[in-house]
């Protein structure tokens, strides 16, 4: 429940969110007084689950999630039986199809709904299961177990839907697995960093991929393994062999490896390049300007990667190898498509949808640095390279970031604006037709969480596909907050999708305070030291994550790009552009706060978990658009020669920092009753109760240096 100011009245613990993540079947989703219509069958208690006999458990758990899905979310008790043995009683009866037996396209599914009984047929159990979630998801929209009568085939229009754990980086319990599969992903992704090791560290892999079998999931290898060795050394063929042939010896259930150029240094003899790794880059301490191996599309990198294919190949014929160009999507198309030309033609090319998108707002220009829904088209590298591998015959793969979650906001679930995530689900369908886009990388290591984005990407990815996806919304508010409340709610997504036109994709900001919100700090930049030590703070973070505050840049300053106008141009447009999103998201937020009396009581949690997510996403605004002021305000005051001047600047300061301090303030209630918000899988808890008072210290803390600041300049 919600108190009238809109938040919850209990706390949750950390870590509390897997809770309700476990909870794949939403108890009492069945609405009192729904009765099939023309064309339609209930199910009740004269209708049993039926198995073929002798069914092995993979194929009865499928059974047995049916049954529990009748059981919480229908109010419906269901047997159980072997096929025929129902006594009479009609059958929802469950067929597997295995491999090679005339169906060509693997995780399809038949549905023949009729009066007198349901057949599923799953083309091998990844189909089974399939077939199984479209049903449940049929009567959750019902909001009862009624179907429509028909025969149909469903085939997946996207056939590698690749995902991160929602739980934890690389933690895969057979209940997120579970998840995965009703969320509509086919394939786990896992961090290898050595034999056995992922990024949480010590895992049993391949016990990992035989549970994710277990629900009909593929898996892949995200590599983070190190292979530095030119492919002209007379050595490297053991060498690669030595990690990727042994990667697949150890792992033989492993379906391919994913290879990403930051990840995937080697000693390149290409002089465009640093030819080292990029820590290394430099000579007597002065920075080589050149990108390092990794950053730039080599001349050598075609026959590295071939190297390091024939590797796995020679051990896992089948293995699939996808190479990804994100690190250097800015380079010109020419360099690119000579890379391309280079590349083994068995080697499948993975290209991010948004990133390096040239915008010019006004008159400056701001491309987009980062994973963003900011943008719902793509960038002029995704559809040239997209184009590019199309002519050549490579296969495609995307990251698309169409779980829902992108460095727009880090320490959220996803980002509630579903009518910019249709735009972009559907120009995929256009790259597929029009390229041959079937595979996917759907979420980096921020995971996935149960949203109505979930829902249009499994209307998009699969044949029949739903043409207006928009159309999809009324149907799937009423689901979830009710008939009364839909339409305010789909206004509420509207005015977020507005307010994301204004967002700023800067890397200081998506490296800084849009990742971890409203704890970001604000240190004071003028240097009072007698050590003569750096400004640059480390973030605190757990000593387990995976990333922690390593990837939170704490310094706030422009992080200039050669394509992008500097930051004394950028910032005053960038919080005229904020304060219009802060306009915008807080009318959504006020409707929906009006709204949650609309929601009834059994779907009223879900209303106060996107209150608090819309009002943590505003708390987040209020902080970059301080911090935006606060670095303007430093550099003035270090700019000017004028005592006067400098006093009232720091007087600014103060007020900003108190202002902070109460944005700050204000999150912490957020934070504490979903405790989903404010936690990363990859740097774990970094925006929860602690870190919010720990930034409060530390702008009490900066105050003092101001304070010292103002009696230096009176001496």
């Amino acid at each position: 429940m919600v108190s009238k100011g809109g938040f919850f009245m209990r706390q949750e613990r950390h870590y509390e969110f897997r809770e309700r993540m476990r909870q794949v079947h939403r108890p009492g989703r069945r609405e009192a007084g729904v009765t099939p219509v023309a064309g339609e069958v209930l199910l009740d208690e004269t209708w049993v689950i039926a198995a073929p006999a002798g069914a092995p458990e993979t194929v009865l758990r499928v059974a047995r999630d049916l049954q529990e899905y009748f059981f919480d979310s229908m109010d419906l008790s269901l047997l159980l039986v072997e096929a025929g043995a129902g006594d009479g009683r009609k059958e929802l009866r469950l067929e597997l199809r295995p491999a090679g037996t005339g169906e060509s396209i693997r995780g399809a599914f038949r549905v023949d709904v009729a009066n007198d009984g349901i057949v599923l047929e799953g083309m091998e159990l990844q189909g089974l299961w399939n077939g199984a979630v479209y049903l449940e998801d049929q009567m959750n929209l019902q909001e009862a177990p009624i179907l429509a009568l028909g025969k149909a085939t469903r085939t997946p229009l996207m056939k590698l839907r690749r995902v991160h754990s929602g739980s934890g980086i690389d933690d895969y319990p057979d209940w997120q697995l579970r998840a995965i599969i009703h969320a509509g992903f086919n394939t786990i992704e896992l961090f290898v960093r050595d034999l056995d090791k992922t990024a949480l560290g010590y895992n049993d892999i391949n016990d990992i991929i035989q549970r994710a079998a277990n629900y009909g999931l593929d898996t892949f290898i995200y590599s983070y393994m190190p292979s530095y060795k030119h492919p002209d050394e007379p050595d490297a063929e053991e060498f690669f062999d030595s990690i990727y042939g042994e990667l697949f010896r150890r792992y033989p259930g492993a379906i391919g490896i994913g290879l990403v150029g930051e990840s995937l240094e080697f000693p390149s003899r290409d002089p465009n390049t640093t030819g080292k790794r990029w820590r290394e880059s430099m000579k007597d301490g002065i920075p080589d300007t050149r990108p390092s191996p990794g950053w730039w599309p080599c001349e050598d990198y075609p026959a590295y990667i071939d190297c390091i294919k024939r590797a796995v190949r020679r051990v896992k014929p089948d293995a699939e190898v996808i190479f990804s160009t994100y690190n250097w999507g800015y380079s010109p198309l020419e360099q690119r498509r000579r890379f391309l030309e280079a590349l083994p033609k068995d080697v499948t090319l993975q290209v991010t949808y948004e990133i390096f998108r040239e915008k010019r707002i006004g008159k400056l220009s701001c491309p987009t640095m980062d994973y963003t829904i900011s943008d719902v088209e793509p960038g002029y590298y995704f559809s040239s390279e997209a184009a590019a591998a199309h002519e050549l015959g490579i296969r495609l793969s995307a990251t698309t970031n169409t779980a829902g979650a992108t460095w727009d906001f880090g320490t959220v679930p996803y980002v509630p604006v579903p009518h910019r995530w249709i735009k972009r689900l559907d120009v995929l369908e256009k790259a597929r037709q029009d390229w041959g886009l079937e595979r996917l990388y759907e979420t980096h290591h921020y995971g996935w969480w149960p949203s109505v984005i979930i829902d249009l990407r499994k209307a998009s990815f699969w044949q029949p596909r739903a043409e207006d996806l928009e159309a999809l919304l009324p149907e799937l508010a009423r689901r979830d907050y009710g008939a009364e409340a839909a339409a305010d709610i789909i206004k509420v997504w509207q005015r977020w999708a507005d307010a994301m036109e204004f967002y700023v994709a800067s890397n200081e900001d998506q490296y800084g305070p849009w990742r971890v919100g409203p704890a970001y700090p604000f240190i004071f930049q003028p240097n009072i030291t007698r050590t003569m030590g750096q400004k640059e703070i480390a973030f605190p973070s757990a000593p387990y994550a995976h990333f922690g505050g390593r990837i939170v840049k704490t310094l706030y300053q422009p992080f200039e790009n050669a394509n992008q106008s500097p930051g004394p141009l950028r910032y005053p447009q960038d919080l005229d552009r904020l304060e219009r999103m802060r306009e915008i998201w807080e009318d959504g937020l006020r409707l929906l706060e009006t709204t949650l009396d609309k929601i009834p009581a059994r779907k009223r949690d879900r209303g106060d978990e996107l209150f608090l997510l819309g009002s943590f996403i505003r708390r987040s605004i209020d902080t970059v658009i301080n911090i935006k002021r606060w670095w303007l305000l430093n550099i003035k005051l270090q700019a000017s020669s004028d005592a006067k001047v400098m006093l009232d600047i720091l007087t600014q300061l103060e007020e900003l920092a108190a202002e902070e301090i109460a944005n700050t303030k204000a999150t912490i209630p957020i934070v504490e009753q979903d405790s989903r918000l404010g936690w990363e899988p990859s740097m774990e808890y970094v925006c929860d109760k602690w870190h919010l008072e720990w930034k409060i210290r530390q702008v009490e803390s900066a105050l003092r240096e101001i304070a010292s600041y103002r009696r230096m300049l009176q001496l």
